[in-house]
């Protein structure tokens, strides 16, 4: 079946000028699409569903420190960071990927999220523009940074290659 899509909506701009003098990522520009898609059912595999809208679920283990310097810099391992956005689409896609990374990798990194609404002050020290936004710490310092998302095995060898790469 096709059917057409016309939509007009306000979505957040990662645009780094802001002449409401609020952080970038919080000005907003009109987005506007017309589309031809084509639908096909989707079926949950050994799942159940409850509702007609399904959240997903964080296995992560939540911890709060006094700042990022602290965590940075009391890790015995690298640090991947995540920054991310509650209302970014592939942010959202990351989450499960992010939990599947974390259990492979538990020995060799430690994953956090932080999200730049909440801290765009974090945000705007590592000039994050685009989201999601990776960042691997290694020694309390930035050391290897990339943005978009990916799937679970492209994102361990991604981590794997930099850490071995430049020691």
């Amino acid at each position: 079946m096709a059917i057409s899509v016309s939509a007009s909506a306000t979505v957040p701009s990662l645009n780094r000028r802001s002449s409401t003098g609020l952080p970038p990522y919080y000005c907003s520009s009109n987005l506007s699409f017309s589309s031809s898609l084509q639908l096909q059912p989707i079926r949950f595999v050994n799942r159940p569903v409850s509702s007609r809208y399904r959240s997903f679920q964080v296995e992560a283990k939540k911890q709060t420190f006094k700042s990022l310097d602290d965590l940075l810099a009391n890790s015995d391992k690298p640090v991947l960071v995540d920054f991310y956005a509650t209302w970014c689409g592939p942010c959202q896609f990351m989450v499960p990927v992010l939990d599947e990374v974390s259990a492979t990798l538990k020995d060799k990194i430690q994953v956090v999220k932080i999200d730049t609404e909440k801290y765009p002050s974090i945000a705007d020290k590592y000039k994050i523009q685009g989201l999601p936004t990776f960042i691997i710490f290694k020694d309390g310092k930035p050391f290897d940074r990339f943005e978009g998302a990916l799937g679970a095995d492209q994102l361990i060898q991604r981590i794997e290659t930099s850490l071995s790469v430049k020691q």
